[in-house]
């Protein structure tokens, strides 16, 4: 096998996907048959400086080097080849932001990631402009809003992009973006595949009186789509990438793409009727649709997956944090009665009990809200008990409801798009640390959305892996393959999955909870308003 392996290395017919996520850039590359056979990642943190969360520049190139010097360390560890040649390569990073650039390729004012929430005014008045829906991490507010506050580099922009699109610009030369990293940059048109001309139109008109040198369409990148070809890694190109000076020039890449793009390539979940979704820190799904929504839903954010079909995505602050606290809790519990529990066993052992549980928790409620939660309209958050005197107050339904509540917001999100829009949804794909415990994550999501819930065995390869899988879809797709095919046939089709499906009594019992749950919203307003 490694034989194998290593003639693929030596002769180029792998690819590389590298991504920039929040803490941390992963490289893996796959051979031939899709399986990731190297990689290396590099730990980093944003910096608040100014008031700005934001990476350098030099951190950005210190960690996308070191990412790729480990992955060509492991190759040569492994296989006892230095890693010249690539099939092709990919880029992906954490979509939105803003990085801005003058004629001479200069950064004009430090990055500003996804997290600076400073946008809100402009991110209100192009909502109301364009009738749809701009979150206030998306780069066009930031750009509105840099002029709305008169900041003096605007008038010098030559280039705007993102982090994903810089990475790629200064390997390539290229200024591209691929539709789906695009779609969080400004409202993509579904026809043609690229940003809406009239959106762009209206902006230009909105920004004439300030009398800047440039419109809109002048500092963008274009858009391409899965597949097309995105320029070739040039000599500097290779050099900045490799320090040691090995790797080719030459090599094709493909577009790059943003992190939630490369999650549904990741989980195979592309396709129309089709989502995933991602439970951690926070919680977020993606549902893929089969046509644009009736109106604008504050709670609802619009992208496209990485062939430019229409993503409607449901996000929520608050996911597994205070329901961890409450595991540590019982974890110290067992240590001061004198017994070693592992972390593991307990986890497993807690939520299992979870699935014993009355259907709707036994009356008891509770939010788990660390911060502020935009989907029930909190800027802040009070994680909180509550039950009444006659609840059934056991252990079940005490993990039951905490595990409820941890996809409490998202289901009032998800409500908006299976209940108000009757968005079809055939299965959606789970992958992150709420579903470490086999089946029971699954069982809960299910009952909340009312939908079949998969989870992979492949889902834990992240972002890194899916943009690796688009390189290799660039360079090895069949005449006229979709990427939805490709996936389906190429890489998944082996794929052992486990999928569960709701359960009516407890689909019945999660919507009974809901009704507590929006009812005790104003307990929760209390807790903010009288706690501090």
């Amino acid at each position: 096998m490694s034989l194998e392996v290593r003639s693929a290395i030596e002769n180029g017919r792998t690819a590389l996907g590298i991504e920039l996520g929040s803490t941390r850039i992963k490289a893996v590359l796959i051979g031939e048959n899709h399986a990731p056979i190297a990689s290396g990642s590099h730990d980093w943190e944003n910096s608040y400086v100014n008031n700005i969360w934001t990476y350098s520049e030099e951190d950005i190139w210190k960690g996308v080097q070191d990412s790729y010097q480990k992955m060509a360390n492991d190759v040569k560890q492994k296989y006892g080849v230095t890693l010249q040649k690539v099939g092709s390569i990919g880029f992906s990073a954490m979509m939105h932001g803003y990085m801005a650039f003058n004629k001479e390729g200069e950064l004009l004012v430090p990055f500003r990631t996804w997290r600076n929430n400073m946008t809100e005014q402009a991110s209100k008045t192009l909502t109301e402009l364009f009738n749809y829906q701009i979150p206030q991490r998306w780069s066009i507010a930031h750009l509105y809003q840099a002029i709305l506050n008169q900041e003096h580099h605007v008038a010098d922009i030559s280039f705007q992009t993102t982090l994903a699109g810089y990475v790629h610009w200064k390997l390539t030369g290229q200024k591209v973006l691929g539709v789906g990293e695009a779609s969080g940059v400004f409202p993509i048109d579904l026809n043609t595949k690229t940003f809406n001309q009239t959106m762009i139109n209206q902006f230009n008109e909105l920004i004439a009186p300030n009398h800047l040198p440039w419109k809109l369409e002048d500092i963008f990148p274009e858009v391409l789509v899965a597949g097309e070809s995105a320029g070739v890694l040039t000599e500097e190109g290779a050099k900045l990438l490799d320090v040691t000076g090995e790797l080719q020039a030459g090599i094709p890449l493909c577009p790059p793409e943003g992190d939630a793009g490369t999650g549904m390539v990741a989980t195979n979940s592309v396709a129309k009727r089709t989502g995933n979704v991602s439970a951690g820190t926070s919680v977020f799904a993606m549902v893929v649709l089969e046509k644009e929504l009736s109106k604008v839903y504050s709670e609802i954010d619009l992208v496209t997956t990485p062939t430019g079909n229409l993503v409607a995505m449901a996000h929520s602050n608050n996911c597994s944090s205070d329901l961890n606290a409450w595991v540590g809790l019982f974890d110290e519990f067992s240590k001061v009665m004198g017994m070693d529990v592992d972390m593991n066993k307990l986890y497993g052992t807690l939520y299992n009990l979870a699935l014993q549980g009355d259907p709707d928790c036994g009356g008891l409620l509770s939010y788990g809200y660390l911060s502020g939660e935009h989907i029930t309209h909190f800027e802040e958050g009070r994680p909180l008990f509550v039950r009444s005197s006659d609840s059934n107050f056991n252990l079940a339904n005490f993990m039951r409801v905490h595990l409820f509540t941890a996809l409490g917001a998202l289901k009032l999100g998800m409500d908006i798009l299976l209940k108000k829009e009757e968005v079809k949804l055939d299965e959606i794909l789970g992958h992150g640390g709420l579903f470490k415990t086999k089946g029971v994550g699954q069982s809960i999501m299910a009952a909340a959305l009312n939908v079949p819930v998969s989870v992979m065995e492949t889902a834990g390869e992240g972002g890194a892996w899916g943009i690796a899988l688009l390189a290799s879809y660039m360079i090895n797709k069949a005449e006229n393959e979709t990427l939805e095919d490709y996936l389906s046939h190429s890489v998944f089709a082996e794929e052992a999955g486990m999928t569960v499906s709701p359960e009516p009594k407890d689909v019945a019992g999660f919507e009974k909870f809901m009704e507590r749950y929006t009812k005790g919203l104003a307990i929760e307003r209390a807790a903010i308003e009288n706690f501090r």
